[in-house]
């Protein structure tokens, strides 16, 4: 099963510091270790806000906007996607990651979700299609309404 893990936190670097090398490294013998043991499937950081671009729909229009995003908390910082046989694997190397951030900067605060990933086997579509039935069949969604 695949999962992606997603590292949430602030921008503002000016409570916690920039991240030390210390961590970097720790990060990069991690990742050379689950790459060794084939759960590492891939993994980046993300570039400031102020390189990035949104896109929304608001009342019928695609509205695009310029980072950086001064109204976010908080902002993805990074991903990893790892192969693990259950839930249990993959929040243990989720746990790992996180360890390596309270030893190395202790001062950073910040988050990771844990989501388990579709596969190419799985139906998505009819899974999709199913459920908004169901909805419009209790009355749940009416057709111009978004699910």
């Amino acid at each position: 099963m695949r999962y992606m893990i997603i590292v949430t936190g602030s921008e503002n670097l000016a409570a916690s510091g920039p991240p030390p090398a210390a961590l970097i490294e720790a990060i990069d013998r991690l990742s050379e270790e689950a790459t060794k043991k084939g759960t590492l499937v891939s993994f980046g950081g993300l570039q400031p806000t102020s390189s990035g671009t949104r896109m929304r729909i608001t009342n019928g229009k695609i509205i695009t906007t310029d980072g950086p995003f001064t109204e976010s908390k908080e902002v993805i910082g990074g991903f990893s996607i790892i192969n693990a046989a259950s839930k249990e694997e993959a929040l243990e190397e989720a746990r790992n990651f996180m360890e390596l951030h309270r030893v190395h900067w202790p001062k950073w605060e910040g988050e990771i979700e844990i989501r388990l990933m579709y596969e190419e086997e799985d139906d998505v579509r009819a899974a999709q299609i199913e459920a908004s039935r169901l909805l419009e069949h209790v009355g749940g969604v009416r057709s111009h309404e978004p699910l």
